[in-house]
């Protein structure tokens, strides 16, 4: 496939004409123009175990319906996450490893030692400080004026939530998502234009950290993840294992960001894409819980997660053999039609919009769900008390990449409540 055209016209005509076996869905050009949808569903109808021999980051197999996927994610033995969680193998002198990219027991362990931070106790703690946050940001928002909602809104929301998470300065809490984007999109994140820009990044971030843990050893243990980690008898020394102590730092930020901020700036357009939505959401604010599901079903901020083949295994007749990259695609996975009627569609009163598989699945299923979704909810209910409707005036510009489902500009206007 001709990876240097970049016009979604270009890509819907390659889905309906290319044989399944030329597919290459891991170019991210085909995601950015949003253009993904019928690869997938012909991938689900026609070849839904299905294997790309070649592509930049060699072979692999794609999992694109729901069952399948959700059968991948819970057999953690037959398929490993050791290595990586990418369709790409680290290499180089910055590789990192995270806990969401370990197997049972070492995975256990680090992430129970920083689940405290999303406990129902601390939840109900942050819920206060999330609506006054939501609160001040919507309240300075210029009314009947375009503006890029991403930026003043999702972002900075997230923002603020990542540094109270980490305990980190607030003044400095703008490096957070700029780390995070270089994280997932390197030289295609608009911060870095070369792998060396984008590994003194890594570094600054890291010192930044090592620093906060020097500062913080000692203290009254706090629930900031920093603190947490220190506290863990498996994470205490983690800061002697710097690789993996980076990697930890940028699965949590990355987590704690991209899932509420593109989710945020995804409702927004859903919303706007499905006016009748909209009406039913003014008409009914009490649908707003299951719509929150709906639009991270719907959005699906993280396309895919990868596993490795820990020997031959067996799939719809299909043969993985050991050591094959294994790539399930909850982007795919959320709009299966056997399992979402209308799948393409948001529907926020959807009777089982909760089964979506955004969060994954087993033991990797994503630890900070419930913060994102009460995010959401707040966001929500504090638009409806201010705002008749926050409007899309033009076009959304998705990010670069195969992996984040996100945008970075989406330009909107705000239409106040009448009396």
């Amino acid at each position: 496939m001709n990876t240097t055209v970049i016009d979604r016209d270009f890509f819907l005509r390659q889905a309906a004409e290319l044989p399944t076996s030329d597919y290459d869905i891991s170019n991210w050009f085909i995601m950015q123009n949003d253009a993904i949808w019928p690869y997938m569903a012909r991938l689900r109808k026609e070849d839904p175990v299905h294997y790309t021999a070649e592509s930049r980051y060699g072979p692999f197999w794609s999992i694109t319906r729901f069952h399948d996927i959700k059968w991948v994610d819970t057999n953690h033995k037959l398929f490993s996450s050791e290595g990586s969680i990418g369709i790409n193998d680290q290499t180089g002198d910055f590789d990192t490893s995270s806990f969401i990219a370990m197997d049972p027991p070492r995975h256990d362990v680090q992430r129970k030692a920083v689940t405290p931070v999303v406990a129902p106790r601390n939840l109900a703690e942050l819920e206060p400080l999330i609506r006054s946050r939501v609160s001040t940001i919507l309240d300075s928002l210029p009314i009947g004026e375009t503006f890029n909602w991403v930026e003043k809104v999702s972002i900075e929301l997230t923002t603020q939530m990542l540094a109270t998470l980490f305990g980190f300065p607030f003044e400095e809490r703008h490096k957070l998502p700029r780390w995070s984007d270089i994280a997932t999109g390197g030289r295609h994140s608009g911060y870095v234009e070369t792998r060396e820009e984008a590994q003194q990044e890594m570094l600054e971030c890291l010192a930044r950290f090592t620093q906060l843990w020097h500062e913080r050893a000692g203290r009254e243990p706090g629930f900031d993840l920093i603190s947490l980690l220190q506290q863990g008898e498996e994470t205490k020394d983690m800061i002697q294992r710097p690789n993996e102590f980076l990697g930890n730092l940028f699965l949590l930020i990355v987590g704690g960001n991209d899932t509420t901020r593109n989710s945020i700036s995804g409702g927004v357009l859903a919303l706007n894409q499905f006016p009748e939505e909209y009406d039913k959401l003014r008409a009914d604010p009490s649908l707003i819980p299951n719509m929150v599901a709906e639009i991270i079903r719907w959005q699906t901020p993280l396309a895919f997660m990868r596993r490795t083949a820990t020997g031959d295994v067996e799939l719809q007749g299909k043969t993985i053999k050991q050591g094959d990259k294994v790539v399930m695609w909850y982007v795919s996975g959320n709009r299966d039609e056997d399992i979402f009627k209308n799948a393409d569609r948001l529907v926020i009163d959807r009777p089982n919009a909760r089964q979506h598989v955004s969060f994954g699945y087993g033991i990797h299923r994503c630890m900070g769900n419930r913060l994102a979704e009460m995010q959401l909810r707040i966001v929500w209910e504090e638009i409806l008390q201010r705002f008749e409707k926050v409007e899309v005036v033009g076009e959304p510009k998705r990010v670069k990449s195969n992996f984040v489902r996100g945008y970075s500009e989406l330009p909107v206007r705000l239409i106040p409540k009448t009396a």
